[in-house]
This record gives C-alpha cells, structure tokens and sequence, in this order.
C-alpha cells in the first residue's frame, strides 16, 4: 500500500554536529564528541511526518559507506524508505556550535555527481510508483543532475493527481514553478534570488509572494523568516506569524519541519490556516533539538497553541 505521502531526497547527507568553545583560525580546535543525523530536505520532511503520525516513505539517492550509515541511521528511526543505488558516495555536511557565543558555522558539501542512468532511474521509478497525495522535491540538486529534473517529476505527479510541494532554490526551482505545485516553501533569500528583488520590507516580501500565488506557480506560499516567523500567501488571504520565544540548541531543520508539520496538516483535511499553525509550531519546536534532531511531537502540540496569526 503506497504511503500518503513520499518525499525525495536527490542530495542527502549525513549530518555531522558538534561543539568547540570558540572558533578561532589556524588553530587545532578541540571538539565534543559528535552526532551524527540523516539529512537532506526530503528526508527530514520524511522523519518530522512520521514522527507527527502520518504516513510517508522517503525515497533517496544512496552510495558508498556514507550512503550506507544514512541508511543504518534512518533504520534506528524505523523510518519507511526507498535508497536509489548511485556510484559515487554520498555526502557529509558539518556544522560547529561555538558555546562561547552562541553562533552556529555549517558547512555544507556539494555532494555526488549523479550519471544520467542514475538519475533517469529515478524518473522511471515515478513513473511506475503508485501515486501518492503529496509528492515533496525538497533540497539542492546534486551535480549531474539537470535543472528541470524537479519539473519532470512535478509535472509527471500533477497529470496523475498528485499535489507537489517543493523547497528547492536556483534555477530548479524556477523550472519546477512553472509546472504550478500546491505549496512552495521559501525562505527569505530563496524568495530574493528567485524575484531578483532586494525585499528589504515586510510589504516587499508579500507582494513577491502575491505574485507567484497570483501567475499561477504556486496555490500556496509559505515565506520562512527565522526568528521573525512566516508568512502565509494564498488567493484568498495573507497571513503572518511571529516567531515563538524558544531557547536555541540548533537551527538545522527548522524549515523542513515547517514544510513536513504542513503537508502532514492538509493531509489530515486541515485548511491551509491550520496546517501554517502546525508548521509555524514545528519550525520553533526544531530549535530546541541538537543538531538535525528536527522537532518533536509532544513540542509541536504544545507550541501550536502559542502561535498567533495576524491578517
């Protein structure tokens, strides 16, 4: 039976966290002991949906030994997923928290080159998959993999009734728009790069927004803003949520939780306004998470009572 929900992953990694008391340049930084977490957009969203009761697989580009313990690290999640062989071995990413100041430094890999076999097998895969309600494009492209790759799928999905949800930026972001997906999930520099606009104001950043509900690419947009919150835009109402007072471990992840608390809400039947509430929730329940831990449900639920919408 196909879950409601599948995400892809297309450049995931494992995430590699850990704390020094001050960053300082050509020095030997002694670190705490590390973490290591799944990540990549579709597979976050993938983890935060399962964790909040829902029902979705996560697909995925795997290779090497890397792709092997993101495999063994999605299994002690007992998470549902679908690992695409590639060659080349998948990513690392490494973010630092200095404990003197607070600040986090990520540093993040550009990740495999993916051949044309590997990628047009994913596109057969889709092809023949039973489809889902939602099908989620999230995270960057790795290289080898063309620009309208997440236009194929999206395209391919909405023929057979699938509603796409993408998070994405740069030029694959542009191709898939152009297909009309049910909700895009920028952020703030997302939205600026893809307008070619500064969106110095609050009025700037809704109109951006407007825009893209109003020609078509996207039914809804959801702006994330840090710790100023984010922005609902449909065709019928604008809506915006300030961002909940949370102590801070990590800030990897917010975002997807965000997108994995929404889709998660409109597949239970929630209107738009209450799957932003979810999201908004989720987004500041991730922060109190080390690491890519994400969010937690019971954190969700309580923090979904505390988040305000204004008109």
């Amino acid at each position: 039976m196909m879950d409601d929900i599948v995400t892809l992953t297309v450049n995931p990694a494992v995430d590699v966290s850990t704390s020094v008391a001050q960053v300082i340049e050509t020095h030997k930084l002694r670190c705490n002991a590390a973490r290591h977490d799944p990540g990549g957009g579709g597979i976050n969203v993938a983890r935060v949906v399962r964790r909040l009761g829902g029902s979705c697989s996560a697909v995925y580009f795997a290779g090497g030994r890397t792709g092997q313990l993101l495999g063994e690290l999605l299994g002690a999640e007992q998470m549902a997923v679908v690992p695409l062989a590639i060659a080349s071995e998948t990513r690392m990413n490494f973010s630092v928290t200095e404990t003197s100041s607070g600040k986090q430094f990520r540093f993040i890999l550009p990740g495999p080159t993916v051949t044309q076999g590997e990628w047009q097998a994913c596109l057969d895969y889709f092809s023949t998959l039973a489809p889902p309600r939602y099908l989620v494009l999230s995270g960057s492209l790795p290289p080898g993999v063309p620009a309208d790759f997440y236009a194929k799928l999206s395209h391919a999905a909405g023929v057979r009734g699938v509603q796409v949800v993408v998070d994405t930026s740069g030029p694959a972001l542009e191709a898939v728009l152009e297909t009309g997906v049910r909700l895009f999930k920028p952020s703030l520099q997302e939205l600026r790069e893809l307008s070619r606009q500064p969106l110095q104001t609050e009025t700037a950043w809704r109109q951006a927004a407007q825009n893209i509900v109003e020609d078509g690419r996207a039914r809804t947009v959801v702006l994330t803003l840090g710790s100023k919150g984010a922005l609902l835009v449909t065709d019928k109402r604008v809506l915006r949520a300030q961002g909940l007072p949370t102590r801070v471990e990590s800030a990897i992840g917010a975002g997807d939780s965000c997108l994995a608390a929404m889709v998660w809400a409109l597949n239970r039947g929630a209107d738009d306004e209450e799957a932003f509430r979810y999201g908004v929730a989720a987004a500041s329940a991730a922060l109190l998470s080390a690491g890519t831990g994400l969010c937690r449900r019971e954190d969700v639920m309580k923090k979904y009572w505390d988040v305000v919408l204004q008109g």
